[in-house]
């Protein structure tokens, strides 16, 4: 069934809109792919705040104009699903390498972050970034170090001062002997 000029122009705009917000695009080849499964893809997905959409390839080569996505043009071939990470670059990555795992059939073509264009076999790469909270969890174990340290060195201060005088104590003992 052929899609209106205006569904066409809505779907572009949509695409571009969510294209121009994303961390990260990830596109696979679906072909095979029960449809229970794309159902339970499209839910893992949604749960984890990627946008996943099937889109026809000329209209994604519109949407991704003026975005950091347009170098997926040249793998736009064939029936494709992308995933858009929002929030998260690596969640679209982690839900479609977990989904490729159960599925055969579902292959990942390309990945895009930053505006360059990654091989399917660097998904690890990419599925392996931490999480928004995982991050900041880093950064802050990170920052909170020196200040341990100094913490604990100051600390340590007068345990070093109570030895060395309980040492004097313990030498002028032995000397007064």
């Amino acid at each position: 069934m052929p899609i209106r000029l205006e569904e066409k122009e809505a779907i572009v705009a949509e695409v571009n809109e969510t294209a121009t917000v994303a961390l990260s695009a990830v596109m696979a080849d679906y072909r095979g792919v029960p449809v229970d499964n794309m159902t339970t893809l499209r839910q893992q997905a949604r749960e984890a705040g990627v946008h996943v959409r099937v889109i026809r390839n000329t209209l994604a080569k519109r949407a991704f104009q003026g975005t950091e996505f347009e170098c997926l043009n040249d793998a736009l071939l064939g029936p494709n699903i992308l995933a858009f990470s929002i929030e998260d670059p690596g969640a679209g990555a982690r839900i479609f390498k977990e989904f490729a795992k159960e599925n055969d059939s579902f292959e990942i073509k390309a990945l895009s972050v930053g505006g360059k264009v990654l091989p399917p076999d660097q998904i690890d790469v990419l599925a392996k970034l931490p999480t928004r909270d995982q991050a900041i969890s880093i950064l802050m174990s990170v920052m909170q170090a020196p200040i341990i340290k100094l913490a604990q060195a100051l600390n340590d201060v007068p345990g070093r001062v109570t030895r060395l005088v309980a040492a004097v104590r313990d030498q002028k003992q032995q000397e007064g002997e």
